[in-house]
């Protein structure tokens, strides 16, 4: 739990303001969802793993209701029901708390965190995924983050793809998700020793999952299966056009982000600043979310931890002075 006084408290409505001042530039709507609402939609939504994290209570009917543990699953659940009917794209931005349950640790500890956020549903493709990125490089170049910050991107199908090549079952391919994940090299060798295909290759080396473009050429020299041949080509395309903006000094690919891969279907992105402990913010594409709801179609967002970007700039302020 965490209060904010004085200077801090300014200094985080400032954070916010320029966020959600970007958000409406890019003709985002702003929304404002329940802080409070039946469990079922965020165990629809995230899955019920990450559901379980949120404070669950009973009403006086007995049914199961939940502190807002996630804000996309709203806002999915808004635009395959309230908003079926509008025309697409739709484009959405909201500033809200949201509540989970988290193991105490020293760079994630806090279990209320507001989210600066945005949602892009009903368009697919790399025009739409291009606009998510410029969105967040946007805000923390305002917040003068410019040197600072580093969103690195990753495609979920490459992992997939090698996972079902490779005829992993679940409780297998959870365990070399988790290595891949924690970088623990000697253990994931040994792992990918059980299994003599060319793709066992494409992860045993995790230090070599995170760069620039080499490594996507790195990844095509051991993976040979269609599914995940068809995502590095849509990385590939979208690096290509983040080279075109001369923004690749502020970007990474990192092969090994593959810790949400339930969640998203595609472009998958973190968001990280120097000075903070954990990354600020992550986000990707989730075209199957709105059809937990109703129908299902393209969408793609982000979130930034406002509480983590505001600790990180007071600190710097701080400094500064």
């Amino acid at each position: 739990m965490r209060y904010y006084i004085g200077a801090e408290a300014r200094l985080r409505r400032t954070v916010e303001d320029v966020a959600m001042s970007v958000f409406q530039a890019w003709n985002y709507e702003e929304v404002i969802t329940p802080s409070v609402d039946y469990y079922d939609l965020f165990e629809q939504g995230m899955g019920q793993r990450e559901a379980q994290r949120g404070f669950r209570f009973t009403d006086n009917d007995g049914r199961l209701l939940a502190l807002r543990p996630d804000v996309t699953s709203s806002v999915a659940r808004m635009a395959a029901t309230l908003l079926s009917e509008r025309p697409r794209p739709l484009r959405f931005c909201y500033a809200a708390p949201v509540f989970r349950q988290q193991t105490q640790s020293h760079a994630e500890w806090r279990r209320e965190n507001t989210q600066l956020g945005c949602e892009l549903i009903g368009t697919g493709g790399k025009p739409a995924n291009l606009e998510v990125l410029r969105l967040a490089a946007e805000i923390l170049s305002r917040l003068n983050l410019q040197s600072r910050y580093c969103i690195t991107i990753n495609n979920v199908e490459i992992f997939n793809g090698v996972a079902a090549s490779l005829s992993l079952e679940e409780q297998a391919r959870e365990q070399l998700r988790r290595l891949i994940d924690t970088r623990e090299t000697a253990e994931l060798q040994r792992f990918l020793k059980n299994y003599d295909k060319p793709e066992a290759r494409a992860f045993a080396q995790p230090a070599q999952l995170t760069g620039k473009r080499n490594v996507i050429q790195a990844a095509r020299s051991a993976i040979t299966n269609a599914r995940s041949l068809v995502a590095l080509d849509s990385l590939e395309e979208l690096w290509t056009e983040i080279e075109s903006r001369g923004f690749e000094n502020s970007f990474e690919i990192d092969l090994g982000d593959v810790s949400s891969l339930n969640y998203y279907t595609g472009l998958s992105l973190k968001i990280f600043v120097h000075g903070a402990g954990a990354s600020v913010g992550r986000g990707g594409r989730y075209d199957g979310l709105t059809g937990s709801f109703g129908r299902a179609e393209p969408a793609v967002g982000f979130v930034l931890n406002l509480d983590a970007l505001t600790e990180v700039l007071g600190r710097s302020m701080g400094q500064e002075r």
